[in-house]
């Protein structure tokens, strides 16, 4: 239908019409709500951002002449930040003639790899880049994903948590409404757009 009549059904009833697939020819517009919208779109993109799981990479130094005990702390510390599901810098520092006896340094990221194969992956080989030897452990598919599942369940407990808080200190309400949204208001269809929609004014004259 032409725009203007879009337009002025959408005033009718209260709403807004809202260009959701400009691309195509002609665009397709849709009347909707479009303070609900924003909001049901913000609240997706904040839900989504407290469920992803970001990796960190921590380095560990060692020398060719590092005491085992030093050492043993060392490799336990990046087991523990394996199981978190992060990601380990394994550095061996060479210093003065040192360097000319890289295979120690081998050795050492050898060992490490050898302490630590049943949670950790090679993800980067060793490689030496001045006075320096270093290589990148990653945890296995395993233990990633046990990580990730504490991650999302730590995220279910601590929203369980805040739901009961909040009926707690509001026990008459059923919890937060969008704006615009009235108590027996269904829920309207939120689309996909692509670009991001902006609502559509009638052309002045």
């Amino acid at each position: 239908m032409p725009t203007e009549v879009a337009l002025a059904k959408a005033q009718a009833e209260g709403l807004n019409l809202v260009e959701v697939n400009p691309m195509s020819k002609p665009p397709v517009c849709k009347i909707m709500d479009y303070g609900r919208f924003k909001y049901e779109e913000k609240k997706k993109a904040n839900d989504a951002k407290k469920k992803q799981v970001v990796v960190k990479v921590k380095e560990v130094k060692l020398r060719p002449k590092t005491e085992e005990h030093d050492y043993e702390t060392k490799v336990r510390h990046v087991r523990e930040f394996l199981e978190e599901g992060n990601k380990a810098k394994i550095t061996i520092m060479f210093r003065g003639r040192e360097i000319t006896h890289r295979q120690l340094g081998t050795q050492i990221l050898d060992d490490v790899v050898a302490d630590l194969k049943d949670i950790a992956v090679v993800e980067q080989t060793p490689r030496l880049e001045g006075k320096q030897m270093f290589m990148i452990l990653g945890p296995n598919n395993k233990v990633a994903q046990r990580a990730r599942d504490a991650h999302r369940n730590a995220i279910l407990q601590a929203e369980r948590e805040k739901a009961e808080r909040r009926a707690e200190e509001h026990p008459n309400e059923s919890g937060p409404r969008p704006p615009n949204a009235s108590p027996n208001a269904a829920a309207a269809p939120i689309p996909a757009p692509a670009p991001a929609p902006a609502p559509v004014e009638a052309a002045k004259p």
